[in-house]
């Protein structure tokens, strides 16, 4: 008998120990739950700004319905679900599903506005509720299915995150922190005075103010759309930057989507081709490749070669783009006629292993680290493993992945006197200023170097392939190069291109830089002449157009006529 007891006294022990120990904590929570009230206190989200303080995205007061099927009497089923599907166009027959069930909440329609709100409160509908949020509205694009630089900017999703851009990459400071009130209630659901009772006040989300220019962003929309519909293109991208700081003043790509209306986008939509896709660049490298080999000491502008229109390497023989013998010629004439043969030339002559210092060093062999979300980066093979021919053609750009971010901040290197400075969108948060304003640039190529490419890079513009993009009163003054260069499917390279045009004015003290990518375009009477596809009759006419905009809303002026 004795050891019975104690078995049983033991048994009862544990379980006493199992309940007040064990299960201490989750069953104080369940008792909390049923008289704690616990209501949270949204943050306001902060708002982005261009750099003329003009607002970019707003936060709108929304309203979505929700009904409690076990406070609707059964009586009342078909009022209440006739009513809300008569304001708000959903179902009723789904309704009066939900409404049969024997579950507490479920959500009607999200996030509609304030009139549907006020026709929903005439009817008085028992058990149903309204649940006032926040939204955020971008401001429209260059047409009603668009909104203002929707790529760069991302969109907030129903759930409060932030998702793609600039959105996604600022989400924890945008957002802010939500407060709380918390407190306990008797039965009759009265605040209990001497009970416990906390107080928490939200702490606001920082406001942004960015670099970006919205008179400038919308006229790059603007432009890049007509120009791949003039094109026949399958997309195109355009970005502009401040050549001494490095802060991006427009970001543009077509096609795009409506920010407001996220929910009803095709999901390829939200990735931007600026960031989130690399490209082959091009000739446009040829700018890196010349002048590298000038700083080095291996060439100069003058410096002649010969060029027959072809040379061997790695065991495989590589042409200019016309394969035209074109003799003997200066390294001027190189970069105004976008020849492969000299950018090659001038590759071995540098070395192998200093044309891959300088890659580095325009930022080529790693990410741009740029302040928005979803970067792509494919770096190129160490200096050990890259193989002869690789080099050869990552001289004129084939065979080496950037994205565009990458490439325009190398080529503003030459407009910003031989340094690079970072790419960024963000300015301020708040009230602090973004630290890459103030920290040194990096000093890639003498500012010897970068007048002497600026001025090759003039030349392009007067004299080469340059032309369609000159700027009435800058003829003399601009600076630029085109490139083109052919798109690989699996492993083989197709007659699709990247179409491409890169520069800046004034030329000497210049105002910004800009660069211009059309992919896969099929200009009218291209099927005939397979030339009029390059960067310049597609992108060119696209920078010129954005430029004069800038001349004339920056109030620019030549340095010299």
């Amino acid at each position: 008998m004795l050891t019975l007891a104690i078995v049983l006294a033991g048994m009862v022990w544990s379980r006493l120990a199992y309940w007040q120990v064990a299960e201490h904590g989750r069953l104080t929570m369940q008792a909390q739950a049923q008289y704690r009230e616990f209501v949270e206190l949204p943050a306001m989200r902060g708002a982005i700004f261009d750099r003329n303080l003009t607002q970019l995205v707003v936060n709108t007061t929304v309203y979505s319905a929700f009904v409690s099927p076990d406070q609707v009497a059964p009586e009342d089923r078909g009022r209440v679900a006739t009513g809300l599907a008569s304001v708000l166009g959903v179902d009723k027959t789904g309704l009066m599903t939900t409404l049969a069930s024997s579950s507490k909440f479920a959500y009607v329609s999200r996030r509609f506005a304030k009139a549907k709100a006020d026709q929903l409160r005439a009817l008085k509908l028992p058990g149903v509720g309204l649940q006032e949020e926040t939204q955020r509205s971008y401001l429209p694009g260059i047409a009603s299915g668009t909104t203002l630089a929707a790529n760069l900017l991302g969109f907030v999703d129903w759930n409060g995150a932030g998702r793609y851009g600039l959105e996604e990459r600022y989400q924890k400071m945008l957002a802010g922190t939500p407060g709380y009130i918390s407190s306990y209630r008797d039965l009759a659901n009265r605040e209990i005075v001497l009970g416990s009772h906390t107080h928490q006040d939200p702490t606001n989300g920082s406001d942004l103010v960015l670099s970006v220019d919205a008179n400038i962003q919308y006229a790059a929309e603007q432009a890049l759309a007509e120009g791949v519909k003039r094109d026949k293109a399958e997309s195109g991208s355009v970005l502009i930057m401040d050549p001494s700081t490095g802060g991006i003043v427009a970001w543009a790509d077509y096609p795009s989507y409506n920010a407001n209306d996220f929910n009803h986008t095709e999901a390829a939509l939200f990735k931007d081709n600026v960031l989130s896709y690399v490209y082959e660049p091009g000739s446009v490298m040829k700018v890196v490749t010349l002048s590298g080999a000038i700083n080095a000491g291996a060439i100069t502008p003058t410096t002649v070669i010969n060029d027959p229109g072809y040379v061997k390497i790695g065991g495989y023989w590589i042409y200019d783009w016309d394969r035209r013998n074109h003799g003997n010629i200066d390294y001027t004439q190189v970069l105004e006629r976008s020849l492969n043969v000299g950018a090659m030339k001038a590759m071995l002559a540098e070395g192998h292993a200093s044309f891959y210092s300088y890659l580095q060093g325009f930022g080529l062999t790693q990410p741009s680290g740029i302040d928005v979300a979803g970067e792509n980066f494919i770096p190129p093979p160490s200096v050990a493993k890259m193989q002869d021919s690789q080099f050869a053609t990552a001289s004129f750009g084939q065979g080496i992945d950037v994205n565009m971010v990458q490439m325009l901040a190398a080529i503003n290197v030459v407009a910003n006197g031989g340094k690079y400075a970072p790419p960024h969108l963000v300015e301020r948060v708040g009230t602090q200023m973004n630290p890459l304003l103030v920290q040194p640039q990096r000093q890639v190529i003498t500012p010897a170097t970068a007048a002497k490419m600026t001025a090759m890079m003039e030349q392009v513009v007067q004299k080469g392939s340059g032309w369609t993009s000159r700027i009435r009163g800058f003829e003399l003054d601009q600076a630029g190069k085109t490139g083109t260069s052919q798109i690989p499917v699996n492993g083989k390279y197709t007659q699709d291109v990247w179409a491409s045009f890169v520069g800046f004015l004034p030329a000497q003290h210049p105002k910004f830089t800009m660069l211009v990518v059309i992919r896969k375009p099929h200009y009218p009477g291209s099927d005939r002449d397979w030339t009029l596809n390059d960067g310049y009759m597609t992108a060119e006419p696209i920078w010129k157009q954005i430029a004069q905009t800038m001349v004339l809303d920056w109030h620019i002026t030549p340095d010299r006529s």
